[in-house]
């Protein structure tokens, strides 16, 4: 009889799954259009991309037990290369501490914002849940102004107009 997967070992697979994907949908975004806004209101290619190497870091801090806000996150580099180089280095430092058998369970609670200006607990194990999803949730965003900036979309979850299966 097998063994079940261990919280931890689910998230990871899906991790590494969907960061992959948010990797190929980076790659595709021209890299002279980073200055790119679909509104005035909208932040531009280079700083929606940037979202995804600060969210990187809080879930590593959040990982290891760490206090995401004191130290801030920097600003994004000038070169988008540069910043897919930093979301790739984030990756792997999260999958790295993904795979340590520490917390198999996602035991613990991290402290986050729970709402408008205000933060509380809330479990480790939705807390990785949430950032994968809000990482999923920008690389939908971050694939309508690769498509505005005249990319090509790759296959996210299936065919795209660009990149057809059959």
């Amino acid at each position: 009889m097998t063994q079940p997967d261990s919280a931890k070992a689910r998230f990871l697979r899906n991790y590494e799954r969907e960061t992959a994907t948010t990797l190929r949908v980076m790659h595709a975004f021209p890299a002279d259009k980073t200055d790119f806004r679909p509104h005035e209101r909208s932040n531009n290619a280079l700083h929606l991309g940037w979202t995804f190497v600060v969210e990187q870091s809080m879930l590593l801090r959040a990982l290891r037990g760490e206090d995401m806000f004191g130290s801030g996150y920097g600003k994004p580099p000038e070169d988008w290369q540069d910043m897919i180089d930093a979301f790739k280095q984030a990756r792997s430092d999260v999958a790295a501490e993904l795979k340590k058998p520490e917390n198999e369970k996602l035991d613990g609670s991290v402290v986050f914002m729970t709402g408008p200006r205000q933060k509380g607990e809330v479990p480790l194990a939705d807390f990785v849940e949430f950032m994968l999803g809000d990482q999923i949730h920008h690389r939908g965003q971050l694939s309508v102004y690769l498509r505005m900036a005249g990319g090509k979309v790759p296959s996210i979850y299936g065919p795209s107009a660009d990149e057809p299966w059959m």
